[in-house]
């Protein structure tokens, strides 16, 4: 399995990085509402930017995380969202006249999300106050004016500092925000 995902990954590299880009990637400070944030979205190479984004949200808890008595599990946490995206789309976005402003495109990538201690739970105890989600990633941005939308999907391995781990086969992130400052 783990053969094909890298035969996978280096396929989609090489298709990706073989098509020039003629749009530059911009740096964008934006605010997210859905998992209220303050988000700096830098570009690291022609394609690439990599994404801060730290904040308190509502989060979901995974099975070998912690302990649940029934009915939905949640809890309200500080997070830290880290993404790498290449944004493989903008040279065809650019050519048939869309919107690349904003790092508008698509994207693959990595996501790295750290969950901090709680500050408010329902009906769970977490085995540990810090826990962590790490997976690729396959999304969508776009950017009008000041309005910013984010949807992506992807699986994670999910692990926590006492050794506690597991997998989860779909992970979703959607996200609404306001973008402050492009330059």
């Amino acid at each position: 399995m783990k053969k094909y995902f890298v035969f996978i990954s280096l396929a989609i590299s090489i298709v990706c990085y073989s098509q020039e880009s003629s749009v530059d990637l911009e740096k964008v400070f934006r605010i997210n509402a859905l998992s209220p944030g303050l988000e700096l979205e830098l570009p690291i190479n022609k394609k690439s930017t990599i994404a801060v984004n730290p904040g308190i949200g509502i989060n979901g808890s995974y099975n070998h995380l912690s302990y649940a008595s029934s009915g939905v599990t949640y809890f309200i946490s500080p997070f830290l969202d880290l993404s790498y995206k290449h944004l493989y789309n903008l040279s065809s976005r650019a050519a048939k006249g869309k919107n690349t402003s904003g790092n508008s495109g698509n994207y693959w990538g990595l996501r790295l999300l750290s969950n901090f201690e709680e500050i408010e739970s329902e009906n769970i105890i977490r085995k540990d106050n810090i826990d962590f989600a790490f997976g690729p990633t396959w999304g969508i941005q776009r950017s009008t004016g000041h309005f910013h939308f984010l949807f992506d999907v992807g699986s994670v391995y999910y692990f926590d500092t006492k050794g506690n781990n597991g997998f989860f086969p779909i992970m979703l992130q959607l996200n609404i925000g306001w973008n402050l400052k492009k330059w």
